[in-house]
């Protein structure tokens, strides 16, 4: 199987006006998982500055993060660490709050999930204005975990959601 390119990953997402409320385009990455070639060739791309080295583990966000997030810990031979929106986790959890437009959220990760030192890589769908990514970061600081790097299928780079993410190298599939 031939690995799609970011144009044609591209190509396959789906704009749907005005949802989740006016205003709003949302990109719609449904079509890319239906495709076993785009899905795989995404994951590839996700993980393409990772090859060849060392990661411990893969962090995927609630919850499309957790798609891409899986099949990149699959494909590093590494674990997978669930962030989740708070009350989700079973099992002692640190958490951390970020503002949204319209409020707060807040997600968690188990306290045992992360090792110190251990090399993880972030993965998520969407980097927007970048709050549960940082919020994600933060968590994994404070588990001494080393961020070797933090991938997203999708950034809207006129949210500028990159600079919330300090000095980490930031990947994205395809950029809007």
């Amino acid at each position: 199987m031939s690995l799609a390119t970011r144009e044609e990953i591209a190509q396959a997402i789906r704009n749907v006006p005005d949802f989740p409320k006016p205003g709003i385009q949302f990109k719609d990455i449904t079509p890319v998982l239906l495709d076993s070639r785009l899905l795989d060739s995404t994951i590839e791309h996700l993980i393409a500055a990772a090859r060849g080295r060392r990661v411990d583990k893969v962090v995927g966000i609630d919850a499309r993060g957790f798609i891409f997030g899986a099949a990149a810990a699959l494909k590093l031979g590494a674990g997978f660490v669930p962030v989740r929106k708070k009350g989700k986790l079973p099992w002692a959890t640190h958490e951390e709050s970020y503002d949204l437009e319209y409020g707060s959220a807040t997600v968690a990760i188990h306290v045992d999930a992360v090792k110190p030192g251990e090399r993880v890589l972030l993965v998520d769908d969407l980097l927007a204005t970048g709050g549960t990514a940082a919020a994600a970061v933060k968590l994994l600081q404070r588990l001494g975990a080393e961020i070797i790097g933090i991938s997203f299928l999708i950034e809207l780079g006129f949210l500028n959601g990159r600079s919330r993410l300090g000095t980490h190298p930031v990947e994205a599939v395809i950029r809007y």
